[in-house]
C-alpha cells in the first residue's frame, strides 16, 4: 500500500491545533489530531449541501451566494455547476494555508474552478462577512469546522449560537437560504434556527454517494 506523505502543516487560527495536509497517490487528506477533516474521496455530503441551496433559490438573477469554507473545493464545484453565468460566489476561508493548499498541490482536485470569474476568495472570518451587510446575499453556505459542535476553531461557535443565526437571517434576501453542513445531528441547533425565524429542514446525506458516513444538511430558509 502507497504510504501517505504529509506535505504541509497550519496552525489554527487560535494557534491551539494543527492541520496537515496528507497525500497518499491521488488522494489527499486534512487532518486535525487523529480526527480526519476531509479526505478527497468523500465528497457526496459536501456537493449535497451546494446542490440542495441552488435548487431553492433556482430562477433568481444573478445570485449571490457566500461559501464559509474552502476546504477541498467540493462545495465550491458543485455550487458551480448548478449557478447560470450571471452568479457571484464569494468564499471566506480563515486559515490562509487552506487557499495555498487549493492553489498548490490540490490544484487538480480544485480542476480550475478558483480561476471562475463568478468566484471571489477572500481570506476572512465569514462572520465578518455575514454581519458586513443587509440583505446581500441570497445563499449562505457554511462547511465550517465539523458543524454546529466545532473542534477546529471555538471562534466558530458565534456562527451557530442565536447572535450568529440572527446576523445570517439579516443577512439574506427574502426566501434566502442558510445552509450548514455538520457531521452530525444536533436536536439543539435545530431549534435555535427555528427560533431565530428560518423555516427549517433537516437532511440527512451520506459523505460519499449512497455509502459513507452519515452527516447533516440544515436549509433554514429566509421567511419574506
Amino acid at each position: 500500500m502507497i504510504p501517505w506523505v504529509q506535505l504541509d502543516s497550519a496552525r489554527t487560527p487560535d494557534g491551539g491545533q494543527e492541520l496537515r495536509l496528507k497525500q497518499r497517490g491521488t488522494e489527499f487528506s486534512i487532518m486535525l489530531g487523529a480526527n480526519e477533516l476531509m479526505n478527497s474521496r468523500l465528497s457526496g455530503s459536501e456537493e449535497a449541501l451546494a446542490k440542495l441551496s441552488c435548487e431553492r433559490i433556482a430562477g433568481r438573477k444573478g445570485p449571490r451566494l457566500l461559501i464559509g469554507g474552502l476546504g477541498m473545493g467540493f462545495t465550491l464545484r458543485a455550487a458551480l455547476a448548478a449557478l447560470d453565468p450571471d452568479a457571484a460566489v464569494t468564499v471566506a476561508e480563515l486559515i490562509p494555508a487552506v487557499i495555498v493548499w487549493a492553489h498548490g498541490p490540490m490544484a487538480k482536485i480544485f480542476d480550475g474552478c478558483l480561476d471562475d470569474p463568478r468566484v471571489t476568495i477572500r481570506e476572512a472570518d465569514v462572520g465578518q462577512l455575514i454581519r458586513a451587510q443587509k440583505a446581500a446575499w441570497d445563499a449562505i453556505l457554511l462547511d465550517v469546522d465539523n458543524g454546529p459542535e466545532g473542534i477546529v476553531y471555538k471562534g466558530n461557535d458565534a456562527l451557530y449560537g442565536a447572535p450568529g443565526l440572527a446576523a445570517a437571517r439579516a443577512a439574506l434576501t427574502p426566501g434566502g437560504v442558510l445552509a450548514v453542513w455538520s457531521q452530525g445531528p444536533d436536536s439543539g441547533f435545530t431549534r435555535r434556527l427555528k427560533q431565530a425565524g428560518f423555516a427549517v429542514e433537516e437532511i440527512n446525506t451520506r459523505a460519499n454517494g449512497k455509502r459513507g458516513a452519515r452527516h447533516v444538511i440544515w436549509i433554514a430558509t429566509n421567511r419574506p
